[in-house]
């Protein structure tokens, strides 16, 4: 069986050489599978007993919601109310999980909690793993399960169904927006307005649509938004709203304090604390990253490069821009390799990039713990090796096309 379309470093099929990626890709997975249902098993007490009870992010999610349901959605944003939320939905004692979403995500939420909390997460994860996977083949022009072997054993897959969180959703949203783009512009702008829910992984997307002169699609993301949001203030009410201000504005300190592990954050902001250096050095360091990455997006979207290579440089430009972004959150990294294989129309990757996404495979398996024993930011560089790529693949005079190429 020979897989359509581009060859993600070959299928099962092709010879040997070229099926070799594949089998080390389906060596990972099964490892992580194994690894996975392990600290499933240790997580909820079936190979010693625990201290104490233990969740997911997504309870953090299941909780706002319930309180939403109740009739005080604003109790999302009280941090005791929203605990108590959290202990009723798993157990007395549980750790707390922050929840700094606007009101636009307590849509979705809603609709979570009014299932039993296990059948949700389940339901979630597995629904949104799905649509993350068919953004995946459609941007890869595979349609066969061995394509998808490489996206599967990616570790952030295995992060964000372990951490309970919503990265498959906002990376699908995101790599569907960049797929309809220049076929149908206002699709991809509603697509890009959905991730209000989410709103600084929007952060480069204005620049991309000006810069491109995508102006139906730039109208159409500002239309969603402002629906969902409107939306979400008729249902939910003003104080809702007001209390999410108030929460955002000091829910810097947590991740400036270290309550979540520097060792988790992706962005040159985190990496600058994971160093022991200051926040206002880390902000400053992050504000230069960001404006680097946005005249890196402007002037790929402006100059009419072709898709594949616009929509990598914009995927792998956010990872960078963002100074709160965890590792989970790297599933877009996914959608940014997938394009820059998808740009090679369908010839192999260079032995460099194949090299440095290999190492970045094995990397992520656990890039906070081992950025915390050994003090580099591995998750970071990562990152950044991405970006690099991107610009070696445009500053390499890689092929370009006008503005509305097709993918």
């Amino acid at each position: 069986m020979v897989s359509r379309g581009v060859h993600f470093g070959g299928s099962w099929g092709d010879p040997p050489g070229h099926r070799r990626p594949f089998v080390y890709c389906a060596i990972l997975f099964a490892i992580e599978v194994g690894c996975f249902l392990f600290l499933v098993a240790g997580t909820h007490g079936l190979i010693v007993p625990l201290d104490a009870p233990t969740s997911t992010d997504f309870v953090s999610f299941y909780a706002a919601g319930s309180l939403a349901d109740a009739g005080t959605p604003e109790l999302a944003y009280n941090q005791v109310a929203h605990h108590a939320a959290e202990e009723q939905a798993t157990a007395p004692g549980v750790e707390y999980r922050f929840f700094y979403y606007p009101p636009v995500y307590l849509l979705l939420c809603t609709l979570l909690a009014r299932l039993p909390y296990l059948v949700a997460f389940l339901g979630f994860e597995a629904a949104t793993l799905a649509v993350y996977l068919i953004v995946m083949s459609r941007i890869l022009g595979e349609r066969t399960f061995t394509a998808l072997v490489p996206v599967l054993a990616f570790p952030a897959v295995f992060w964000t169904l372990g951490l309970g969180q919503n990265a498959f959703l906002t990376a699908a949203l995101f790599g569907a927006a960049t797929l309809y783009i220049d076929r149908r512009p206002i699709t991809a702008g509603l697509l890009f307005g959905a991730l209000c829910y989410k709103p600084h992984f929007g952060l480069l997307v204005p620049v991309a649509l000006a810069a491109g002169g995508h102006w139906r699609a730039f109208a159409a993301a500002f239309a969603a938004a402002a629906a969902l949001c409107s939306f979400s203030l008729m249902l939910f009410g003003w104080p809702t709203w007001s209390d999410f201000f108030s929460v955002a504005v000091v829910s810097r300190s947590t991740y400036e304090s270290g309550s979540v592990a520097f060792g988790g954050l992706v962005s040159p902001f985190g990496a600058v604390l994971l160093l022991g250096g200051k926040s206002t050095t880390a902000y400053a360091v992050q504000t230069a990253a960001t404006l680097s990455a946005a005249l890196l997006v402007g002037f790929v979207w402006r100059c009419g490069y072709a898709l594949p290579t616009r929509a990598a440089t914009l995927a792998a430009a956010t990872l960078v821009a963002i100074p709160i972004i965890l590792i989970y959150d790297l599933a877009l990294a996914g959608i940014a390799v997938a394009w820059l294989v998808r740009a090679r129309g369908g010839n192999e990757l260079p032995i460099w990039e194949k090299a440095a996404m290999a190492m970045s495979f094995l990397l992520l398996l656990d890039p906070r713990d081992l950025a915390e024993v050994s003090h580099v930011p591995i998750a970071p560089l990562v990152a950044l090796v991405l970006l690099v790529v991107v610009a070696i693949r445009i500053f390499g005079n890689e092929a370009r096309s006008t503005r509305l190429a097709t993918a």
